[in-house]
């Protein structure tokens, strides 16, 4: 028996914050006893039209069974370059193949959707029909959103004839908030907008947890033996994929002010690149500005990879410019590494940052604090210290990935007990 987890989009080579969380809960849940069988899109084909698996799958390490589905996405009419962005960032796809496969499993306890969607509609469909609990865990916001994302949103793409709303009403996909046995966020703003919505809905705040234990052991060494460009360097770090929303082109903007006031500084951009013309927009203004020897890409560096890890202890701040962070997982990492944080003030940064006690936030549209914020990082070591040991306690006491499984698991049990106790009054 287990628990079923369905996502969007999962590529091990395009790592990001939701796997990761993914990553922490099945092995969490794995040390309680409870297996994890991970439903998710297969990989994009290459020219031979094979799937370009990578060579290893982290959520397999961590004891969960990946199964593949096809899907496609449901429109006729877009250009490829927009088909492509859709599939890689795990757009509204729809998915026959996911339908059929897991009303084909008679082993599920859980139905958890982290998506939302046709594709959590098909697994709420399925839920239904097989009565059993459909959990859906809300990772990169609805209702807590800036004003122009959530216009994007519900724009669309603009163009071509969306044939999947047909199956959308089917399914029931703008029902799976409503309709869900328990709503999970890691955002105590985001729970109480649901709370609003959705007052009759079963909603927990499940932080994102770190295992502290992996970023004890020192790889700084094997950090600067990959990129000996940092030599002599003061690093300044942000981790995320290359992506508007992670909003790496602000930091590059203002490197210049940094680099004046701290010529030492190397900014480094650790992440994948999941929108290429975004990608290519930053390489451009990199060169623009003269930046080729002040600013870095590592490009995807894996899960748990001692060079990420040891860039994270090798630099003087971790920073975070995201223009909507409904987490902020990378904020937990830095800490366990032994590393000063400074965000922009998301909703998820300042549920974890004490400004000027465990780090430090600024506003995106007042550079100045910005700035301020690196003055203090670089020139103020005691400071530094001690907002380090602040946040690493406040890692292992609150966010260790083991604890923070248990909640999940009462929380299944609670659902599957109560599944039970209407099954057998019915």
């Amino acid at each position: 028996m287990h628990i079923v987890h369905i996502l969007r989009k999962y590529n091990p080579t395009e790592w990001g914050g939701t796997e990761t969380a993914l990553r922490q809960l099945c092995d969490g849940l794995r040390h309680h006893g409870m297996g994890s069988v991970v439903y998710c899109p297969e990989y994009e084909t290459n020219g031979n039209g094979r799937h370009a698996a990578p060579a290893a799958d982290p959520l397999v390490d961590a004891g969960c069974v990946v199964k593949r589905f096809k899907t496609c996405v449901p429109i006729w009419g877009i250009p490829p370059e927009r088909r492509r962005q859709m599939i890689a960032v795990g757009g509204n796809l729809m998915s026959f193949d996911l339908l059929g496969s897991l009303w084909s499993d008679r082993e599920m306890l859980v139905v958890h959707s982290h998506a939302l969607g046709r594709l959590g509609g098909i697994g709420m469909t399925v839920a239904r029909k097989k009565n059993v609990p459909f959990v859906v865990t809300i990772h990169g916001g609805v209702y807590d959103l800036p004003e122009t994302m959530r216009r994007e949103f519900s724009e669309g793409g603009g163009a071509g004839w969306e044939w999947g709303k047909v199956f959308g009403l089917i399914l029931r996909a703008r029902r799976v908030l409503l309709d869900a046995d328990a709503i999970v966020t890691c955002n105590p703003r985001e729970a109480e907008l649901i709370r609003e919505h959705h007052p009759d809905r079963r909603v927990m705040v499940q932080p994102h947890g770190v295992p502290s234990g992996i970023y004890q052991h020192d790889h700084r060494a094997v950090a600067r033996e990959a990129f000996p460009w940092m030599a002599g360097r003061e690093v300044l770090l942000s981790v995320g994929r290359i992506d508007p929303v992670k909003n790496q082109l602000w930091l590059v903007e203002h490197m210049t002010e940094v680099i004046r006031r701290h010529p030492r500084t190397l900014l480094v951009l650790a992440g994948p690149c999941t929108d290429e013309a975004y990608g290519e927009k930053l390489n451009r203004r990199i060169i623009q500005l003269g930046l080729g020897n002040h600013v870095r890409l590592t490009g995807k560096l894996p899960p748990g990879d001692p060079r990420l890890i040891g860039l994270m202890q090798e630099a003087k701040a971790v920073m975070l410019p995201s223009i909507s962070e409904t987490f902020g997982l990378v904020i937990l990492e830095a800490w366990a590494a032994g590393t000063a944080v400074i965000s922009s003030r998301t909703s998820g940064a300042r549920a974890l940052v004490e400004h000027g006690g465990n780090g430090w936030l600024f506003d995106l549209d007042r550079p100045e604090e910005f700035h301020v914020a690196i003055d203090q990082v670089l020139g103020n070591p005691d400071w530094r210290s001690r907002s380090i040991a602040a946040g690493n306690q406040r890692v292992v006491t609150e966010y260790d990935s083991t604890v923070l499984s248990a909640r999940m698991k009462s929380l299944y049990e609670n659902l599957i007990d109560e599944k039970n106790a209407l099954r057998y009054s019915a």
